[in-house]
């Protein structure tokens, strides 16, 4: 018993001096960076072993950052559409080698490669050969029966072939989604996903708390930190008009989830699990598997979950990144040892570097350091 006891007491000086470096280093790097605010998650073999939140949810309101806030977390939310489109798969609703152009109602071509088929297993994994050269906030700019330069939206190589990352992609795949679920794209994720999940996330502002949200802040050298209500507004007057299985990119299936850290953990935990959460299976284990084996080997990139190898020099592991409107995300897992990070910011100094930014590196590798190699 007193052995015992001796061992619990050890454990519990350890855990808290693990927390109270990391809590040290968090703070350091927040100061280099300049960060607005960030919070991060560690999860370990299924229990959420750390969590910290510095700086503000809002500057001009002075409201702190804490595990309430909600980040529109960008593209991380492309593993949710990718998700929900495995669901249909399961239900034989549609292949991920079915043409796109017979899915989403309108062709689908590279005008280059007229007879090459693209297939939405191509544009889920960034190798459709599409390019977000005429922007994506609509399908508009691909769709040849509303835009005469539609062409310009593919590149000079077979679809299939190459990998080049396309935001456009996944507004197409929201769409298919709509279309085949019969549901709206926000309603789909939310009844499939979300509430399954026992999550409190969207991509519909309108249906979440706005007190919860983090403003996100834009930098600019010259005037500094600048709030982006934008990343926020509202989507009611655009589903006045709202056209079912078309105007789908309004809800942005590419990068529009609302969600906070620790929830996010929790959906990354499903995927770290293969499909499973606490006994829910949101998808199957083949499935989760699809989703995180490379298909565009060039980029590395499965169905909207990426494998990497140097955020943790000699470590392999899977997840996506975010950045949108000043905001960095970042959610990264390893399936076979069973441990995940997530890192977010709302606003921090940036930099030019053409992938992940320093607030993502540096604040997994102090978590990586600090919870998981001991």
């Amino acid at each position: 018993m007193k052995a015992l006891l001796t061992l619990l007491v050890f454990l519990s000086i350890t855990c808290f001096s693990q927390s109270q470096r990391a809590d040290k280093e968090l703070q350091l790097l927040a100061d280099e960076l300049k960060t607005v605010g960030l919070a991060v998650v560690v999860v370990k073999k299924g229990e959420i072993v750390y969590t910290k939140n510095l700086g503000w949810q809002n500057v001009e309101n002075q409201i702190p950052l804490s595990d309430n806030s909600i980040f529109r977390i960008a593209s991380i939310s492309k593993s949710f559409s990718a998700t929900a489109i495995m669901q249909l798969v399961e239900q034989k609703k549609l292949s991920l080698d079915d043409d796109v152009s017979k899915l989403i109602g309108f062709t689908v071509r590279n005008p280059n490669f007229p007879d090459k088929v693209i297939t939405l297993r191509m544009i889920m994994s960034h190798a459709s050969g599409i390019s977000d050269r005429n922007g994506y906030f609509t399908l508009d700019v691909i769709n040849p029966a509303k835009n005469p330069d539609w062409a310009k939206c593919y590149n000079n190589y077979e679809p299939g072939s190459k990998y080049e990352y396309c935001n456009l992609n996944y507004n197409m795949t929201g769409t298919i989604i709509e279309r085949v679920s019969g549901e709206r794209f926000d309603v789909y994720i939310r009844n499939h996903i979300i509430k399954p999940l026992g999550l409190y996330a969207g991509h519909n502002v309108d249906s979440l708390d706005a007190r919860r949200f983090a403003t996100l802040y834009s930098y600019d050298s010259a005037t500094g930190f600048k709030p982006e209500p934008q990343a926020y507004a509202s989507r009611g007057e655009a589903l006045k008009n709202y056209v079912m299985g078309y105007n789908t990119p309004v809800f942005s299936p590419t990068g529009g989830v609302k969600i906070g850290a620790q929830d996010l953990v929790r959906y990354m935990s499903m995927h770290m699990n293969y499909g499973t959460l606490n006994g829910k299976k949101i998808i199957s284990r083949k499935s989760a598997k699809t989703m995180q084996h490379i298909i565009a080997k060039d980029g590395g990139y499965g169905l909207a979950i990426s494998t990497v190898t140097n955020l943790i020099p000699g470590v392999t592991m899977k997840g996506h990144t975010g950045s949108a409107y000043g905001l960095y995300s970042a959610m990264f897992f390893n399936p076979k040892k069973k441990y995940g990070f997530v890192v977010i910011t709302n606003g921090c100094l940036p930099d030019n570097e053409p992938e992940m930014r320093p607030v993502q590196v540096k604040g997994i590798r102090i978590l990586y350091d600090n919870f998981i190699n001991e």
